[in-house]
């Protein structure tokens, strides 16, 4: 599968660009813009759809959390999965909205710990060029579900709905790119773009790298000892201990609980914009719940957390339903993007700053390429 991250790093840089430029020019969420554009029975179809498979990914990621720190230090797992809800629902609601940006940012260094494990076990690095070129690929059902599964961990639609929020947040807070019809509006919006396209870039190309080595070090560990069926990250992190090394397991550990850190806030926030958003309610993280502001915001935010939680209590397998999120995600990913793209070219709602040209092209390209993907998927079942 590693040929898949290098593969979609184009196609996730013009969504997430799309994305971003509908939040800043718009100076509204996405789902806000769906609303504008769409019957509501869409806007409500696509935001039940991202509430869903969000509040499945928080469930898996805080188990895995959970997991991974009882491994660490012992203790019970099921208290350790109310804590980490309260600590990534606390800081929402108590840090305004630059600060916790902020400390999201540093998170992600949490995610090199994946880039450790791969320096601290052999690798045969002929073998795995070649089978990046030229990967060994059985025609499957199986195959077929799996890429949907990393197109939708990808090309995800919670990030989509963050992104255009976070640019949406951004621009309200500086309250200095006024959109309007004179020469310094347009050289400010263009600068603006300008940095929001670095910024997305050189951020997707992270993401794409850190995955790349996730997928490589388990395929250089597990693969390699014939562990082919995890269905817990402390499962995962247990069988590399042996194989790879005390390191490797520390390695591996912390950043499963660094990720979960950095994904539940995102999943549940992205969630909490829609939401608002599709209700007609003010939602922004800079919203001050002690002076009775964003109660409903808030409320979704803390429902997906809550209801992620929940979930760690029942009998889900945490990483079979991290698995079946992401071909939820990938499958529900289509109609988002093509509304998406109908957004983005519209000039009723991005004025003169509708996409064109090369992200225009690409936007499509990759709505394509997911919509042909899951057809496939679909038809081989």
């Amino acid at each position: 599968m590693l040929w898949t991250v290098v593969f979609t790093l184009p196609l996730m840089v013009a969504i997430q660009l799309i994305s971003a430029r509908i939040g800043y020019v718009t100076r509204r969420g996405l789902a806000s813009n769906i609303k504008a554009t769409f019957p509501r029975p869409i806007v409500v179809l696509i935001v039940g759809m991202l509430l869903i498979a969000n509040t499945l990914n928080v469930a898996a990621d805080i188990a895995a959390m959970a997991q991974a720190l009882k491994l660490l230090i012992g203790g019970p797992a099921h208290l350790y999965a109310v804590g980490f809800g309260a600590l990534c629902l606390g800081m929402q609601i108590m840090l305004p909205y630059r600060a916790y940006v902020r400390w999201l940012k540093w998170l992600t260094l949490a995610l090199l710990a994946y880039v450790g494990v791969v320096f601290s076990v052999r690798i045969d690095w002929w073998q795995l060029a070649s089978d990046l070129i030229w990967p060994p690929l059985p025609a499957s059902h199986a195959v077929l579900v799996t890429i949907v599964a990393v197109f939708g961990t990808t090309i995800s639609p919670y990030l989509f709905f963050w992104q255009a929020a976070q640019e949406m947040e951004d621009a309200n807070t500086r309250k200095a790119d006024v959109i309007d019809c004179s020469d310094v509006s347009r050289a400010r919006i263009a600068s603006h773009l300008r940095r929001i396209r670095t910024d997305t870039i050189v951020g997707m190309s992270f993401s794409n790298l850190i995955a790349f080595f996730i997928i490589l070090s388990t395929g250089a560990t597990l693969h390699v000892a014939g562990i082919t069926t995890i269905e817990t990250s402390a499962q995962a992190a247990e069988a590399l201990r042996p194989i790879a090394g005390d390191l490797s397991f520390l390695l591996f550990s912390l950043g499963i609980i660094g990720t979960g850190l950095l994904a539940v806030p995102v999943l549940a926030g992205s969630a909490a914009y829609a939401v608002a958003e599709a209700a007609g309610w003010r939602g922004s993280l800079d919203l001050r719940l002690d002076k009775g502001e964003g109660r409903g915001f808030y409320s979704v935010l803390a429902a997906a957390t809550a209801g992620g939680v929940a979930l760690c209590f029942t009998s889900i397998d945490p990483v079979r339903a991290l698995f079946w999120s992401a071909v939820i995600n990938g499958v529900i990913a289509v109609p988002i993007m093509t509304v998406m793209m109908i957004i983005a070219a519209r000039p009723q709602t991005m004025g003169e700053h509708v996409i064109g040209g090369k992200l225009k092209w690409l936007g499509w390209g990759s709505t394509a390429v997911m919509g042909l993907t899951v057809a496939a998927m679909f038809a081989s079942a």
